[in-house]
């Protein structure tokens, strides 16, 4: 049988950067050489593309890793492959620029489309679309960074241009303490604050327009957190439900990435009719933004209701050896080889 030639993209010029090569050393790593001749591709911090030589044995891709060549013609490369593999998160990766370029080129890919991974990339859109269809999320203010003061969109997106301290009185009107300050686009919690009041707040939504103009500020939820993968393009299966027990305040990047306290249950110790609850929102939240192949969507379980609130929708999850996203389907019957196979053969058929 002759082998498809898969390119494996990582790196990237987000804040992930390091997060993706610990995924692409994983993905790698499990990938059937029988039915694949692999090619890794490293994009650097700065944009350029590389290729690797003699990747077999390494632990870890990177910065300073050696073995890399510049790639001169990325079209041509590109075009040369079969099918590709982005295991790129956060901006530039994550958010429909790349998936773009491929489809542009008629790669196939795996994973989401243009629009659901730009819509599922922005916190704002995604929670404009979750509106439409329904699905129950916490209440929000939305603000961009404008010069030196700040627009606040209303839910009619009227805007009106406010200063900083402003934004305190409205969101201890319609919103409690604690609330959390996002990113609009961003990925593993990068430039999230957990805030518990006024003092912070200011701090928090300063710290969160380093990385985006767009910033979210939500209400918290005291409760449980838990995730559920999904595969597939029309026919889409749901894998058990998993739950995150951050070792901080919440499941910041540290806690993720390097807290050791930080751990997951799989799968969670929740009713059956809560899962399924659970499972049909994931499949719906993934439709909703018209996703393809895969994506991990989070929830909240409020403590004493037990009512569920999506937080987010991940549309290219971690695949490093902790991540939720492999762990779940594990836990659901299908190993990280045959997943990785499924994924594949899914980016033929979108």
């Amino acid at each position: 049988m002759k082998k498809q030639k898969l390119g494996v993209i990582f790196g990237g010029m987000s804040t992930e950067n390091e997060v993706s090569c610990v995924s692409a050393v994983s993905v790698i790593k499990n990938l059937n050489r029988d039915k694949y001749e692999i090619f890794p591709i490293y994009i650097s911090k700065t944009g350029n593309w590389f290729k690797l030589i003699d990747f077999e044995q390494r632990e870890k891709y990177g910065e300073e890793l050696e073995g890399k060549e510049p790639i001169d013609n990325i079209i041509e490369y590109l075009k040369s492959l079969d099918v590709i593999f982005p295991v790129l998160h956060g901006m530039y990766g994550e958010d429909g620029t790349i998936q773009g370029l491929l489809e542009l080129l008629k790669i196939p890919y795996v994973g989401c489309g243009v629009l659901a991974s730009s819509v599922g990339m922005d916190k704002v859109y995604t929670k404009v679309i979750f509106d439409k269809a329904q699905i129950n999320q916490t209440k929000y203010i939305y603000i961009r960074k404008y010069e030196d003061n700040y627009i606040c969109i209303d839910n009619d997106f009227s805007e009106k241009i406010i200063k900083l301290e402003e934004i305190t009185n409205i969101v201890t009107k319609e919103l409690k303490f604690p609330v959390f300050v996002k990113p609009s686009n961003s990925g593993s919690s990068v430039g999230i604050s957990k805030v518990h009041d006024e003092i912070e707040l200011e701090n928090a939504i300063t710290e969160a327009s380093k990385f985006d103009k767009k910033i979210i500020i939500e209400q918290g939820i005291i409760g449980r957190e838990v995730e559920c993968a999904v595969l597939g393009n029309e026919k889409v299966i749901a894998s058990c439900i998993g739950e995150v027990k951050a070792a901080d305040d919440f499941y910041s990047y540290d806690a993720k990435y390097n807290n050791q306290e930080s751990k997951t249950i799989i799968p969670a110790e929740i009713s059956k009719e809560k899962a399924k609850e659970i499972q049909e929102l994931a499949i719906k939240a993934f439709k909703a933004i018209d996703g393809k192949g895969l994506s991990r969507v989070d929830f909240f379980i409020e403590q004493n209701t037990e009512k569920v609130y999506i937080n987010e929708i991940n549309t290219l999850p971690g695949f490093t050896s902790i991540s939720m996203y492999p762990k779940l389907f594990e836990e659901s019957g299908i190993e990280y080889t045959d997943l990785l196979d499924k994924l594949i053969s899914i980016a033929f058929n979108k």
